[in-house]
Formats: structure tokens, C-alpha cells, sequence
């Protein structure tokens, strides 16, 4: 049984469907990835399984129940990609107030401080960041939280190159420790690098989920695509 299981989601504005019918599975302790084209409707499925949101239609259950408003504040933690929150308080407090509010734990934040770089920003007020550092700040604030599932959107938005690759490593040492992870990431390289399996999303339909082999068969077979393909090909022969 997944550790999360998305049924049916569906969100509708008018007669336009932003998702359709949207289903996969999350397994726990993995990093799922969730690609496709922009205006593919990754924001709008990840605000509807965080709560943000409501659904036309559809669920997201765990351990074969549907969450409640209760179930999701205690079971994820959702980090929007636009998010700049707090902007007159500094990125020490920004950090202290999850762990407060949240209930994590007081003895991962020098960790996540080390991990993220975020020494020399700690007395910057977020509201002063540049869009990398508060991105980093961000970051920090949700692997403090205490939620066994964290998505993200975009996580890897206004960082460079070296700064992804630290990102990405801090994640995956998450993901080995326990926690679970959904990423929307529209960079496909780097979605190949940090994730387990992939959620091939576009016009708000799945159109494939599995491992970058596991894809890459699919498009073999359905769009008549050469097989082996990296994952952009991938992308392109199923979209």
C-alpha cells in the first residue's frame, strides 16, 4: 500500500479541467518527482493534495483513509514556490518560529543551518534575501518542520548551479533519513539527478509515473520513441 495514494484528483475553473483525473502513488521514505510542461498543472495538483485548494473531485488517502484538514496538518508540510514569508523578521527567527510552531526538533537546526549555508544570512531580515537565499531560508524553515511528508514547488528556483547540487544532496540525506519527499521541479536535469521515480504530468492528465527507465519504456511503446532516452527525451515523447 503507498504511503500516500492520490485517487481521481480533478480541479475544475468553469469547464476548464486544471487537472483530470490525476492518480499515482507515493511511496514512503522516497523522492517522487513531479515534471512537465508549464501550464501542466503541477501547481494546481500539489495546492489540491495540500489543502490549499479544494478538489472538484477525487482523494488523497493514507493507509487507505482520506485525509482530513487534521490528517494534512499533522501528516505535510507544503512549501509554495513564491513563498517570501515574514519579511520584516530575520532568518535566525524565521527558523526558530518553525521549530516552535511546528514542533520540530531544536537539535537539527544548526544541521540544516550548516547544510543550506545559511550562517552569514542568519541576521538578514527575509524580507532583504535575494531570491536564492530566501529560497535556501525557505527551504530551511521546511525540513525543520516535523510533517513525515514535505512538498515542495520548485525547490530549486533561483539557485545556481553549484547551489543545486548542495540542495539536492541536503534533500536526498533527508529522503535517507525517513522523511518523504514530492518535488515539482521544471528543470529536467534536476529532476533526474534527485529523484527516486517520476509523475509525468501534462494538459493536467498523468501521462506516466515510474523511474526514468520505467518512462523511457513507456515511450518506447506508446509513442514509438528509440529506447534507451534520457529523461528530457522522455518528457518530449509523452507530452
Amino acid at each position: 500500500m503507498p504511503f500516500i495514494d492520490v485517487r481521481g484528483l480533478t480541479r475544475q475553473f468553469g469547464r476548464f479541467a486544471a487537472i483530470s483525473d490525476v492518480s499515482f502513488g507515493i511511496t514512503q521514505g522516497e523522492v517522487l518527482g513531479l515534471v512537465g510542461p508549464n501550464g501542466a498543472g503541477k501547481t494546481t495538483l500539489l495546492e489540491c493534495m495540500a489543502g490549499t485548494m479544494p478538489a472538484t473531485s477525487g482523494a488523497v488517502f493514507h493507509n487507505d483513509k482520506p485525509l482530513s484538514s487534521r490528517d494534512r496538518a499533522s501528516l505535510l508540510f507544503y512549501l509554495p514556490e513564491a513563498i517570501a514569508p515574514w519579511p520584516a523578521q530575520t532568518v535566525s527567527w524565521a527558523l526558530d518560529y518553525a521549530i516552535g510552531f511546528f514542533g520540530g526538533r531544536p537539535a537539527d537546526r544548526g544541521a540544516v543551518i550548516d547544510a543550506l549555508q545559511l550562517q552569514p544570512l542568519l541576521r538578514s531580515r527575509m524580507g532583504t534575501l535575494s531570491k536564492g537565499q530566501r529560497r535556501r531560508a525557505s527551504l530551511a524553515v521546511a525540513l525543520l518542520t516535523p510533517q513525515p511528508l514535505l512538498i515542495a514547488d520548485e525547490p530549486f528556483e533561483g539557485l545556481d548551479l553549484r547551489q543545486t547540487r548542495e540542495v539536492a544532496a541536503v534533500l536526498r540525506a533527508h529522503a535517507a533519513a525517513g522523511r518523504t519527499l514530492l518535488l515539482s521541479i521544471h528543470e529536467i536535469p534536476h529532476a533526474a539527478r534527485v529523484c527516486d521515480r517520476l509523475v509525468l504530468l501534462s494538459g493536467g492528465r498523468v501521462r506516466g509515473e515510474g523511474t526514468v527507465e520505467q518512462l523511457s519504456a513507456l515511450a518506447a511503446t506508446t509513442a514509438g520513441a528509440p529506447a534507451p532516452m534520457d529523461l528530457e527525451e522522455v518528457v518530449l515523447a509523452l507530452t
